[in-house]
């Protein structure tokens, strides 16, 4: 076999470039894996091994900081401890022609190092959302066709939580889950009463493992999951899907690689191989293999469709359908509902648990009684806990009496934010920007979307709902709070080659080939059809192996 010749090509190592290489080396196929960014080895280059108090800024961030990266200083990511998972901006900018908040990680391993964790399985009642509304296309499968992957994904990932029995949310293959504190458990046992049954405070399902799982030690509750784990405790490509992708020897990772385009034949209307850019030379290399997974993460990923095959279609591989690049999605949040608790002053909690509560969907559901000027729904992401770090006011936030109170356990309180569903507008788009280039000389992708209709008529329900949740139950001082939401910070960004049951009207079908090339799948958050109100990662995996193994068995069948 050439230098340059494989069984398969993985463009992107994050999420689900990760599992598509584990897949398709286990099944015996020759791969490359390529990452447009630097190597990042488990363990060795991670910064947990660093205490704050090494850091010249004790961990924060500094004007140059702030200069150097104007839009991750927007939220919480910019600090001085993990400054090296983020892009650097001044190298690789983005158009923004309405605003958008683009958090990446261009490296091994993409955001699977940096990602949240929550990992939730979609219902029928998302799969089926798009048809029975009317909004977007319809989804090519339905719960029962991915719930089998659903499992193999968990068992591998390792999730844990609970099974609830809720038919909104469908239970998985779980390790046990985390425990509740004691206020989390009595509040927990109230709102279950208090509205008979229909709403619900569960523990959050994490991709941190509570048991030993194939040679990753259970998580550590040391809450420093951002900087990477040593345990390999939480799921990233480095602790779970690389490891035994490596391990066959059918293998091949090139970081450094940056995927220009992919490469299309017209006669045999497949594509052959891709083109990249060596990031650190700037020399063009050529790869090609029987089939390709475009994993780059969902924009990237569209980005690459849309500089391939222009030649054929202008709008790039994929767009015959006038959906490529359209139907962008994201998760509408920074707003919720807060209050304190009394009663439990001998109680304290123990260990940094790196998850919380979450409260399902329960707006718009069967069972759902009230009237509602919106369509979908949303869910809570929170949890109860106890300290005082800082006075209320500023001026009381030095000296003795503030450092004694320190001291003190403070009080009990408990707090929510609401992650809402975002509908998948045609109008909602990234397109290439070919008048502004990148440091490689590439088109830079611009963003145009914003919430709509829908979204601004769900947010005052999304901070009232958990107000009445809580008063009912008991908590005092209720209060809630919205701090604007900007696409992109809900740091789901989906759609853009959507999955579909027509070429005429979405860019993959239901094993997540390309329309147009059926040698090339796309299994990131480009296939999403639709956003549920969910994190989506769990979906992307199991997408992933499924479609893996579709292509593995058309392989066989010679029909790729």
């Amino acid at each position: 076999m050439a230098d340059n010749v494989y069984d398969a090509i993985v463009i992107g190592s994050g999420i689900s470039g990760g599992w598509a290489a584990k897949e398709l080396t286990e099944k015996g196929l020759k791969t490359i894996m390529l990452e447009r960014g630097r190597n990042v080895e488990h363990v060795k280059d991670y910064h947990a091994n660093k205490d704050t108090w090494e850091y010249e800024h004790r961990g924060g961030r500094t004007k140059q900081m702030e200069a150097d990266y104007p839009v991750l200083r927007r939220d919480y990511p910019l600090n001085e401890r993990n400054l090296d998972f983020w892009v650097n901006e001044k190298e690789s900018p983005y158009t923004e022609v309405k605003r958008f908040d683009w958090y990446r990680g261009y490296h091994v391993g993409g955001r699977s190092l940096m990602w949240g964790r929550q990992s939730y399985r979609f219902s029928d009642l998302d799969f089926e959302a798009n048809v029975k509304d009317g909004h977007g296309t319809d989804w090519p499968i339905r719960y029962a066709d991915i719930a089998p992957w659903y499992s193999y994904a968990e068992r591998w990932a390792g999730i844990s939580g609970n099974r609830d029995g809720l038919d909104v949310l469908p239970d998985g293959d779980f390790m046990p889950a985390m425990p509740f504190n004691v206020v989390e458990k009595d509040l927990a046992e109230r709102l279950k009463k208090e509205y008979g049954g229909q709403r619900h405070f569960i523990m959050g399902r994490t991709a941190n493992i509570t048991q030993p799982h194939h040679g990753r030690v259970n998580c550590q509750y040391q809450n420093q999951c951002w900087l990477g784990c040593n345990f390999g405790a939480y799921f990233s490509t480095q602790s779970s899907t690389l490891p035994p992708a490596m391990a066959t020897g059918n293998l091949t990772l090139r970081p450094f690689s940056i995927v220009t385009k992919i490469i299309y034949d017209k006669d045999t209307q497949k594509a052959k191989g891709v083109e990249i850019v060596d990031a650190e030379t700037n020399q063009t290399y050529e790869f090609f293999a029987k089939v390709i997974f475009v994993c780059a993460s969902a924009f990237n990923s569209t980005w690459v469709l849309m500089n391939s095959a222009t030649d054929v279609w202008e709008g790039g591989l994929g767009s015959s359908s006038g959906e490529l690049g359209h139907n962008a999605m994201d998760h509408h949040f920074r707003l919720g509902a807060g209050g304190r608790v009394e009663g439990y002053e001998d109680k304290y909690i123990f260990g940094r648990r790196p998850t919380g509560l979450y409260v399902p969907r329960f707006q718009n559901v069967p069972g759902d009684t009230k009237q509602r000027d919106y369509v979908r729904g949303f869910g809570y992401q929170g949890a109860a806990s106890r300290g005082r770090w800082s006075g209320e006011v500023a001026e009381m936030s030095v000296g003795g009496d503030w450092k004694d109170a320190m001291c003190e356990p403070g009080d009990w309180s408990i707090g929510f934010t609401a992650f809402g569903e975002i509908l998948p507008y045609h109008e909602n788009r990234i397109y290439l920007d070919k008048d502004n280039k990148d440091k490689w000389g590439l088109p830079l992708l611009a963003m145009d979307m914003e919430i709509k209709d829908n979204e601004n008529k769900m947010r005052p329900d999304m901070k009232e709902e958990m107000k009445e949740m809580l008063e009912s139950i008991g908590v005092k001082d209720v209060y809630t709070y919205d701090n604007t939401y900007y696409m992109g910070q809900g740091i789901h960004e989906m759609g853009t080659a959507r999955m579909g049951t027509d070429p005429k009207n979405s860019v993959l079908n239901k094993h997540n080939q390309v329309w147009d090339a059926k040698n090339v799948f796309v299994t990131d958050g480009a296939a999403m059809t639709s956003a549920a109100c969910v994190n989506p990662s769990l979906t992307y995996m199991a997408l992933t192996a499924r479609a893996v193994d579709f292509a593995v068995q058309e392989l066989k069948k010679g029909n790729l």
